[in-house]
């Protein structure tokens, strides 16, 4: 500001020196102004005009400090406005930050996972609420303190912790106890921050975990409920045949009649020979399907094993012939069986007993609708085998009886039996419930089924070779 003053008052004092020796060219009689009558120097003139010109350059100098004054001050006030609004921004900010830590800490501390955060050494730089409730140690203590000192049961190792910070990727752990707890565990390296360090998330999903193993278990009892009724079914059918044959052979005994002369007696020998032939044979197919039943609960195994799917196909179908026969004596070898099985099929890493019932199933769903059709056609199905994109695509069709869109919809669900439903004695074998749990749940492949009376029926399955 004393520069700008000085500079002022330099220029108006060049201004007024210069202007009177430019006057002096101009004017000759200015000079006389300050001579008397005599032509002497009055200078009483001069130092009054000295005096007025000294004034009136005090009074610019003073006018252009109080101009200067003036816009100095402006600009203090406007300076400390900008001051007091940044540091109302700056404490408005400062609070919006302190409130959003609060809020992400409330966050953190109130999640329903257990949250651990570790330092390089292992020791907890963070423990939140759920931590202090399984591991019984507060916030206080814990904070500081070596991990598998105060919580020596949490399941993770320091080489895991390793792990993550060396490979700066999550790493991902499922844990269980004794099969009665069971815990998802996440370790995640921290990024972009100067203190390295990881977060420890630990997931109990016990209630879950137990929920899911409930549900797989109603599947697999209603799955083998409907497997059991469906054998059942299809020892009935014998049975009853072997019960009416034994009624009738003692009906024939009762009557005396193989007691009359032996020209008379001829037919009924004969007619006694073809009962007890139907009996055997209907008691060769009873023991047939037990055979199945104890073969499928005897080599079951808990390990996937490599297979080849024409094969199960060939045995389901010849368990087929043995032990499906419908109560009019129409068999399933009476049945046109047409195989396209591509060449060089890949082995199915597979549960192969249970695949191999899961195709007897869909047979003996195929089996039922052919028999209540009344076809006017020859009875036919199709199996279709190949191989895309390292996936075994089987389809079996069959000319039999249709599904409605309602009975699509059903098809695969499990069957529960009330009393408005008790008299549909066979509904449980209608159902495909058992097959879509062992192609789907167990071997993690895709199942679907079509129907309509151009191209008959068709269930459609995609197994994955990889595993």
């Amino acid at each position: 500001m004393q520069r700008s003053v000085f500079r002022f008052f330099h220029l108006v004092l060049a201004a007024l020196l210069l202007l009177p020796s430019t006057a002096l060219h101009a004017s000759l009689d200015l000079g006389q102004y300050f001579k008397d009558e005599q032509g002497s120097t009055n200078w009483q003139y001069v130092a009054n005009f000295s005096s007025g010109i000294l004034i009136i350059i005090l009074s610019l100098v003073v006018l252009g400090l109080l101009l200067t004054w003036r816009k100095a001050h402006r600009a203090n006030h406007e300076l400390t406005l900008i001051r007091n609004q940044l540091e109302d921004r700056v404490e408005q900010r400062t609070a919006e930050l302190k409130a959003s830590e609060s809020y992400v800490a409330n966050i953190l501390r109130s999640l329903p996972l257990m949250l651990v955060g570790l330092n390089p050494k292992g020791q907890i730089t963070h423990w939140n609420r759920q931590a202090e409730e399984i591991a019984g140690v507060t916030t206080t203590k814990a904070l500081g303190m070596d991990l598998w000192q105060i919580y020596p049961t949490i399941g993770i190792k320091p080489a895991q912790i390793e792990q993550a910070l060396n490979q700066n990727e999550p790493v991902y752990i499922k844990q269980s106890q004794s099969g009665l707890y069971y815990f998802n565990i996440t370790i995640y390296p921290l990024q972009g921050q100067d203190a390295q360090g990881v977060v420890i998330l630990i997931d109990d999903v016990t209630q879950k975990i137990l929920a899911e193993n409930m549900l797989v278990h109603n599947d697999k009892i209603a799955s083998m409920g409907e497997l059991a009724a469906t054998m059942a079914h299809d020892i009935h059918t014998p049975l009853q045949a072997i019960l009416f044959d034994l009624s009738s052979f003692q009906s024939l005994l009762a009557s005396g009649k193989l007691m009359q002369p032996q020209n008379e007696t001829g037919k009924e020998i004969e007619r006694l020979n073809h009962l007890l032939a139907d009996a055997s044979e209907k008691g060769r197919n009873v023991a047939a399907i037990i055979n199945n039943l104890l073969a499928f609960s005897r080599q079951r195994n808990d390990k996937k094993l490599p297979a080849q799917v024409p094969e199960l196909l060939e045995h389901a179908l010849q368990l087929a012939n043995d032990v499906l026969i419908s109560p009019d004596d129409f068999r399933f070898s009476n049945i046109h069986i047409e195989k396209h099985f591509d060449d060089n099929l890949p082995t199915l890493p597979c549960y192969n007993i249970e695949l191999q019932q899961a195709f007897l199933s869909l047979f003996r769903h195929a089996f039922d609708a052919i028999t209540e059709a009344e076809l006017r056609v020859t009875p036919c199905i199709r199996i279709h085998v190949s191989e895309s994109y390292d996936t075994l695509w089987i389809r079996i069709n069959h000319n039999g009886k249709t599904l409605s869109d309602e009975e699509q919809m059903a098809l695969f669900e499990p069957f529960f039996n009330n009393n408005e439903a008790s008299q549909h004695t066979n509904e449980a074998g209608k159902r495909l419930s058992f097959a879509y749990f062992i192609i789907t749940e167990q071997h993690q492949g895709h199942m679907a089924v079509t129907s309509d009376l151009e191209s008959g029926t068709t269930f459609h399955m995609q197994l994955g070779t990889g595993g």
